[in-house]
């Protein structure tokens, strides 16, 4: 959520900032309402203060009539201050609405432009997997090795589900694991958060609990939502708190299922376990400082780069364009690793990590006392350390070998306790 005062001083920028992300959200409403709503503020003091002057008068020794008179004036201003307060109170609810529909301001320096195409690539880190053989999809990798199951994942619970069999299951456990001790090292609290989250953290944190338009879950009647990220959950874990300046950085890695309804993501790339309904993923988190917010969306990025580098997969690094943002972040790197059974080989996003600055924290009220004894809202960046479904698809398709087995990663080995997947003998 931006400042309402920064809104309306800055409103030629907002609303350009808008047009480049390709929003709705109306600036120039809020400007409207916050005026209406500092003259009602403003009204309200006024009455009020007539009140109090009414009540001192009340007081005093007079005659009947004035009494009468003080009485009925008591009468009328106590109605007309109920008014302007119920007046205020929907003015304030409409501003607030309309403010929280206005995205994070972007980075002078984030691409303009409306969908993935339009992304700047600014890294790459070995080069796409080469073949002496026809490489399989990770679907048809999955089905042979009989590690996924995707027939029955639909017979049982619908389209976009699936079961993880036999090596499959060591396999997550492995890339959970492994990501989890990186992070660890580097100082990381580790969390396995809730799956639920009440609507308002969801709010908070910039997701969308309802709508057609919205890819979450709602636990109809509940006032909760299951959870897309355990951003959500992470972020929402000191809402309305002040936290002490000296406890900052704060870095959480959070393990969580995520539950995302992925409407309208059919067709060839949200094929297998690119786009599903669930899955596990470990997420990393930071409440900073705001001067510190640009070197920690850095080092979010390079733990990212550090841990698909260890699995030995192909990636680039995109800077994201306005339109593709989302409308918490300032600035986000995307994390693209080479899918060799992707339309005949294509990058695919695995992670992704977002600066927010201080968005999600006014809309949460997460907030530090500074040394000058005044209580300012502090920055909060997330990253995705690894999504384990995009990291299977990574693993399957660029370790493949030639008589239809899989090596694992030399990083990985310890963790799964074994060197290949190989064909079901069934």
């Amino acid at each position: 959520m931006l400042d309402y005062r920064f809104i309306i001083e800055n409103l030629d920028a907002v609303r350009k900032n808008i047009a480049d992300r390709y929003m709705k959200a109306d600036a120039d409403a809020v400007a409207r309402l916050f005026a209406r709503r500092t003259e009602l503020s403003t009204a309200l003091q006024g009455l009020q203060q007539q009140r109090n002057a009414n009540a001192a008068a009340m007081k005093g020794k007079m005659e009947a009539p004035e009494r009468a008179a003080l009485v009925e004036e008591g009468k009328r201003l106590k109605e007309s201050i109920a008014a302007a307060e119920a007046e205020l109170g929907e003015v304030e609810a409409k501003l607030e609405k309309e403010a929280l529909k206005i995205p994070n301001m972007a980075h002078p320096a984030a691409p303009v432009g409306k969908e993935e195409k339009d992304n700047l690539e600014v890294k790459r880190f070995g080069e796409p997997t080469k073949f002496d053989f026809e490489p399989l999809d990770h679907v048809a990798l999955g089905q042979n090795l009989d590690i996924i199951d995707f027939d029955s994942g639909t017979k049982v619970s619908g389209i976009k589900f699936y079961y993880l069999k036999n090596e499959g299951v060591f396999l997550e456990l492995a890339l959970v694991r492994y990501a989890l001790d990186i992070l660890q090292k580097k100082g990381f609290t580790p969390f396995i958060t809730p799956d639920v989250a009440r609507e308002e953290i969801l709010e908070g944190i910039g997701f969308n609990p309802r709508g057609a338009e919205s890819n979450v879950y709602a636990l109809e009647g509940e006032g909760t939502c299951l959870v897309g990220t355990a951003e959500i959950t992470l972020g929402g874990y000191y809402s309305n708190m002040i936290l002490p300046k000296e406890k900052l950085p704060i870095r959480m890695a959070g393990i969580s299922h995520c539950f995302r309804r992925e409407a309208g993501a059919a067709g060839q790339f949200s094929k297998g376990l690119y786009r599903v309904h669930q899955f596990t993923k470990l997420e990393m988190f930071v409440c900073c400082l705001p001067e510190d917010s640009d070197s920690f969306h850095e080092e979010l990025r390079s733990i990212e780069e550090e841990i698909f580098s260890g699995l030995e997969i192909p990636f680039r690094v995109v800077d994201t364009c306005t339109g593709d943002l989302g409308a918490p972040a300032y600035r986000k790197w995307d994390l693209e690793a080479w899918m060799p059974g992707r339309n005949g080989g294509e990058w695919g996003e695995v992670t992704s990590t977002s600066n927010c600055t201080d968005y999600q924290a006014r809309r949460l009220n997460v907030k530090f006392k500074d040394s000058d004894g005044k209580n300012k809202f502090i920055h909060m960046l997330n990253g995705t350390a690894i999504a384990i479904s995009r990291g299977i698809i990574a693993v399957l398709e660029n370790f493949q070998q030639s008589d239809g087995s899989v090596k694992i990663p030399k990083a990985l080995v310890p963790y799964c306790g074994f060197e290949f997947i190989k064909r079901s003998k069934q």
